[in-house]
C-alpha cells in the first residue's frame, strides 16, 4: 500500500516554513485552526480570479496578519485600494479580530505548483485537451529554469467512460531528497464528465543562503 506524504509538510523546518504561525493558549488550538480555515476559504472564494496560491497567517493576541501571495496584485488591491479594504472589513467581522492584510507578488506563476495546477484545471473546464494542457505546462516550467516537473491528472479524462490516471514527467523531481526545493500543488477541475484531480510537483534550483537573505529583506 502506497504511503503518500505531502512534499511541503515533509520539508517543514528543512527548507519550507509553516503557513500558520502562532501560539495557542490552553484549549484554544481547535478554534484557531478552524478560524484559519474560514479565513483561507473566504479569501480563496473572494479572490478566485487573482491567482492566489498561498495564504499565510500570523497571530499576536487579538491581532492577525494575513499575507496573501498573488500573481495579480492589482486585482487584489482594486481601484484606490477599495477591494482590499472591503476584504479586510469582512475578515474582521468573520473573526472578530483586528486583521492586517499584506500582499506579496508571485513573480513566476509558471514555476508555482499550485498556480500551474489551477491553470490546468481551468483549461480542462474549458474543454481543452488534457494532454495539450499538461504538455504546455511542462514546456513552460522547463523553459523558465525548473530542474524538473511532474504532473498527474486522474478521473474521466476526455470524457472517457472509465476513469484513469495520466502522468507526465520532465527533468528530475527527487521527492525523497529533503534538501531539494520541491513545490507541490493540487486542485480539482469540475467538468461535465465529473471531477478531475490534478497534482503538480515542481523542482527548482536550491537557493543559496545569500539569495534567501536578500529575499527576506527585500
Amino acid at each position: 500500500m502506497g504511503q503518500k506524504v505531502n512534499p511541503i509538510s515533509l520539508r517543514v523546518a528543512v527548507n519550507k516554513d509553516w503557513r500558520s504561525r502562532w501560539y495557542a493558549p490552553k484549549n484554544a488550538f481547535g478554534d484557531l485552526v478552524g478560524e484559519d480555515l474560514k479565513i483561507r476559504t473566504m479569501v480563496k472564494s473572494r479572490l478566485k480570479d487573482a491567482a492566489v496560491p498561498e495564504i499565510t497567517i500570523e497571530r499576536n493576541g487579538n491581532r492577525a496578519r494575513v499575507t496573501i501571495w498573488t500573481a495579480r496584485p492589482g486585482v487584489v488591491i482594486g481601484r484606490k485600494g477599495e477591494e482590499i479594504e472591503k476584504l479586510r472589513e469582512e475578515l474582521g467581522k468573520l473573526t472578530d479580530k483586528d486583521i492586517y492584510l499584506e500582499i506579496k507578488e508571485v513573480k513566476n506563476p509558471d514555476l508555482n505548483a499550485q498556480l500551474v495546477a489551477e491553470n490546468i484545471a481551468n483549461q480542462l473546464e474549458r474543454r481543452i485537451s488534457f494532454r495539450r494542457a499538461m504538455k504546455r505546462a511542462l514546456q513552460m516550467a522547463m523553459e523558465l529554469g525548473a530542474e524538473g516537473i511532474r504532473i498527474e491528472c486522474s478521473g474521466r479524462l476526455g470524457g472517457a467512460e472509465l476513469s484513469r490516471r495520466e502522468k507526465y514527467l520532465k527533468g528530475s523531481v527527487p521527492l525523497h531528497t529533503l534538501r531539494a526545493n520541491v513545490d507541490y500543488g493540487t486542485t480539482e477541475a469540475h467538468t461535465t464528465a465529473g471531477r478531475l484531480g490534478i497534482k503538480v510537483w515542481i523542482c527548482t534550483k536550491e537557493e543559496t543562503q545569500e539569495e534567501k537573505q536578500n529575499a527576506t529583506y527585500a
